[in-house]
């Protein structure tokens, strides 16, 4: 994806024109990743901000010898330095070329003192001034590249879901760690690279604790059954949790299932281009607070994903900022029930202008297995 990193690219240059910095040192490999394609373990990334086509001539990209190929792979489109440290070699660049590089931002939301010391000594000449946030205020609108990487990592969970059901996979007498491990194989079965994060599987009383680590305990006929997973397609995370029950379930598992659907269809529904974050968790909280529960609803509507697991934005009570067309965001109520059982339904979806775009697509019906 040249073409797309090379925008990603561009996009970044208008905020350092905006904040009157002449190019901006990049550390974190993530979004390193965003705005190159690497994928390796150590590098570095220098983007000036001229005006094309001086800019891509002068943004470098620096990696160690481990990945001289990879890189030529990689990042066909820009020079390539290979040095280490990667973040002081592109520092040292800057100072040799101060007349181009008198301001440079730096990612003040992840470089250490001791690292800044270091690249204060290193780049002689250059202002370095603090830029947080730069690329993850362009990640959290994603492009028609990561959409259609989410679309593959959550097709994926999907089909990894419904080949666990077909197989018999979700059956009272195995444990959760069994259930755990067969669903994260059938995900890399579908084209995974691997799992999002670790496959929460919580059967019985354990499905009303949230983040519930999968244990030794054995599913049961009459336990509510959650299950909060996802893949990983191309670097990008899908994230979804359904919740099953095992045999016939009794009348407070319905009530309880039903009034987390509505709660979380109200919340699917108030996303909405330019609805607050805040309002879209109220929107989804209120359902559940008339209902008596509003306690046990005990964590944040939901949460932006991509090339992390959790990122911006975050819909919650204290959420700040509005809705733009194409975020990807979950949507998660839950209930919990201490000692009884709890429910929660997610899934990930992509705002849009006419409404949310559904990418998970498992059914949001009470299954019972």
């Amino acid at each position: 994806m040249p073409e797309s990193h090379a925008r990603r690219r561009a996009a970044l240059r208008v905020q350092l024109r905006e904040r009157e910095l002449d190019a901006v040192l990049v550390t974190d490999l993530l979004n390193i990743r965003y705005l190159t394609g690497f994928t390796g373990s150590n590098a570095a990334l220098l983007v000036h901000a001229a005006d094309e086509p001086d800019a891509e001539r002068r943004t470098a990209f620096c990696t160690d010898g481990r990945y001289l190929t990879q890189a030529e792979n990689q990042v066909p489109d820009l020079e390539r330095i290979i040095d280490r440290p990667c973040d002081l070699a592109l520092a040292g660049r800057a100072g040799r070329d101060a007349a181009h590089f008198g301001r440079v931002g730096f990612e003040s939301h992840k470089v250490t003192v001791d690292g800044l010391e270091a690249l204060t000594k290193t780049a002689e000449g250059v202002e370095l001034v603090r830029a947080p946030g730069l690329v993850e205020r362009l990640r959290l609108v994603k492009d028609d590249d990561e959409v259609e990487a989410l679309r593959m990592a959550c097709a994926a969970a999907d089909r990894a879901l419904a080949d666990l059901i077909e197989h018999d996979g979700l059956r009272p007498g195995r444990t959760e760690k069994e259930v755990a491990r067969e669903l994260e194989t059938r995900m890399l079965d579908h084209g995974a690279a691997g799992p999002s994060f670790e496959t929460i599987v919580a059967a019985g009383p354990n499905s009303a604790v949230p983040h519930h680590r999968p244990t030794e305990a054995v599913l049961r006929s009459g336990d509510f059954v959650k299950l909060d997973f996802g893949a990983l397609v191309d670097g990008y995370h899908s994230d979804m949790t359904r919740t099953f029950v095992l045999g016939s379930p009794a009348d407070w598992q319905r009530e309880l299932y039903a009034l987390v659907a509505e709660s979380q269809a109200a919340g699917r529904e108030a996303l909405r281009v330019g609805t607050a974050f805040r309002d879209v968790d109220a929107a989804s909280r209120e359902v559940i607070e008339r209902a008596g529960h509003g306690e046990r609803f005990l964590h944040g509507l939901g949460h932006g994903v991509g090339l992390e697991i959790h990122e911006a934005p975050t819909l919650s009570k204290a959420g700040e900022g509005t809705l733009l067309a194409g975020m990807a965001v979950t949507v998660e109520p839950g209930v919990y029930l201490a000692g009884r059982g709890g429910v929660r339904i997610e899934d990930t979806l992509v705002v849009r202008e006419s409404g949310p775009e559904l990418l998970t697509l498992t059914t949001k019906d009470l299954v019972v297995i």
